[in-house]
């Protein structure tokens, strides 16, 4: 059993989908036991996912809303995938429940959760075939459609944890922003416009009261949070459960949030594409966020928000390899956040819990960062975006050059294409852009722009961005990228780097881009390729 106590530090951890659809049991009696003796533990769950993110939960249950918004005619198709969801997940705890790592006499406690499962599911009938005769979803109807699938995820963590001597307790949190803000939509709406990012520390604030109900037993929490007035996925996107296991550590007070995937940390490229990557053990927030705007899997950007405001350090880490270091994301600039409510949770109010203490500047500085502002000698990571389209709008003589920016993103927001780069003079403005799924919408951007300008579209692009902290500050970087691709005799057709401090972007043909990759890595972040450093062991001839 685990007592939430003063003496003991705060840790939350967030597993993905992915990983605990492979390593359930790993997790289950190894991993989250491993920590829960000298730690007050938090636990996130996603939905339960496969090897592809198309045949998870999320993605079967994005298909059920699909098909309950065409009509009765999609009827069967709609109960077959709901039928799939619920043979996944009964098969998962089936195949937990006859594990020797469960306590004898505990069948009760699958069979119980065997039936919640079943129940959900046929809730979820009900609800859609409802929705059908009506032909259509609100979003708020489709975020209740979208929370089962961390629910069922949660429960059965729960009942395998439980199993096994760990008490762990389900914790729901589909109900939070109306139990902040009131079910009103109007008053939710007004809240989410009037506090901005503050919104998720009120929810903060909700979260905390909900572990203290818990009491001895390990929170299972759903990484759905809340039906939000214009749906959680368009408000938030796929990362919505980073951002539930940040509000958590924000609501105790963490001393570390850790993130658990099927990858060692953030490498210095993708090792994947460049076999010579090498781990980081630690990264800036700003690197962090950086990296996941340009094409790297890393965190939400709202999620380091949460962790900066209250500098709770962040550990991306392993599954497959729990003993690990992994990459720390520590805030690099901690500004006063809002006041932890962790004090609540103990009987002792006065003994809030433990925070972890700042880097020391020794090992920040064997990272290569250097000094107070943690300046580095030379770039962090490199990573790719692909999927690009180049956007080149040349104004005509017609237009007024100072309406021409206004009138181009004006186009963009209402065709719902956002800009990732940009490059402007005063009649001419290159974008690089993510193709959109919805190729309709790129041929409306066209015939619009093209009303007040000569518009050209280049597909089978790629963005190419170097990430490094305080990197502007770099004398001579950008020489070095750009000799780099010249070498590799690679055109650059747009280069951004005034915007941000810490990253330079080129966008280069996607049959380039992963030459430009290694080019940069090789010659920029000076890490050697895997041939260079076969070459140095290479024997003799010696002459004595």
């Amino acid at each position: 059993m685990v007592t939430a106590t003063a003496s003991k530090p705060w840790l939350v951890q967030k597993y993905g989908g992915t990983s605990l659809g492979k390593l359930l049991d790993t997790i289950c009696t190894s991993i989250i036991p491993q920590y829960a003796g000298a730690n007050n533990l938090i636990v996130v769950c996603s939905a339960f996912s496969g090897t592809l993110k198309a045949s998870g939960t999320t993605s079967l249950l994005l298909q059920c809303i699909a098909y309950a918004e065409l009509g009765i005619e999609a009827q069967k198709r709609l109960m077959d995938i709901i039928d799939l969801i619920k043979d996944t997940h009964l098969n998962l705890l089936e195949a937990f429940a006859s594990s020797p790592a469960r306590v004898s006499a505990c069948g009760q406690i699958f069979e119980d959760t065997a039936s919640s499962i079943k129940k959900e599911c046929e809730g979820l009938k009900r609800f859609l075939i409802a929705a059908q005769i009506v032909g259509e979803l609100s979003p708020r109807s489709k975020d209740r459609v979208i929370s089962i699938g961390e629910k069922l995820a949660s429960m059965i963590v729960a009942a395998c944890l439980t199993s096994t001597g760990t008490l762990a307790r389900p914790l729901f949190l589909d109900d939070i922003v109306s139990s902040a803000f009131g079910s009103s939509i109007h008053d939710q709406v007004a809240a989410l416009e009037r506090l901005g990012p503050k919104f998720y520390h009120v929810l903060s604030d909700q979260i905390c009261g909900r572990i203290r109900e818990c009491g001895n037993s390990i929170p299972i929490v759903t990484g759905f949070f809340g039906i939000m007035p214009d749906s959680l996925l368009q408000t938030v996107g796929r990362g919505y459960s980073d951002l539930c296991a940040a509000m958590c550590a924000v609501a105790v007070g963490a001393d570390e949030l850790q993130i658990w995937k099927e990858v060692d940390g953030i490498f210095t490229a993708d090792p994947r594409k460049v076999p010579s990557a090498r781990l980081l053990s630690t990264v800036t927030d700003e690197e962090a966020t950086e990296l996941t705007y340009y094409g790297s899997e890393v965190i939400h950007p709202l999620t380091m928000d949460q962790i900066r405001d209250a500098g709770i350090p962040l550990r991306l880490k392993n599954v497959f390899k729990p003993l690990g270091h992994g990459t720390i994301i520590y805030p690099s600039t901690i500004s006063p956040g809002p006041t932890s409510p962790a004090s609540s949770l103990s009987e002792d109010s006065n003994n809030s819990s433990p925070r972890m203490t700042p880097p020391l500047s020794s090992f920040m500085l064997k990272n290569g960062y250097h000094g107070a502002e943690q300046e580095r000698r030379k770039p962090t990571a490199v990573t790719v975006k692909d999927d690009i389209l180049l956007i080149n709008v040349v104004c005509n003589r017609n237009t007024k050059s100072q309406g021409f920016l206004t009138q181009v993103f004006d186009r963009l927001e209402r065709n719902k294409i956002p800009a990732d780069l940009v490059a402007t003079s005063e009649r001419h403005v290159s974008l690089a852009v993510q193709a959109p799924s919805d190729a309709s919408a790129l041929l409306r951007l066209k015939e619009e722009l093209e009303r007040f300008g000569q518009v050209g579209i280049s597909p089978n692009m790629s963005i190419v961005t170097v990430v490094g902290h305080k990197m502007r500050n770099m004398v001579g970087v950008s020489n070095e990228i750009l000799s780099s691709l010249a070498s590799e005799k690679i055109s650059i057709y747009l280069i951004s780097q005034g915007a941000s401090k810490i990253n330079i972007s080129l966008v280069v043909g996607a049959d380039d881009a992963l030459a430009a990759m290694n080019a940069i890595h090789s010659e920029v972040l000076k890490i050697p390729t895997l041939r260079e450093q076969e070459n140095r062991f290479i024997p003799g001839p010696w002459l004595y």
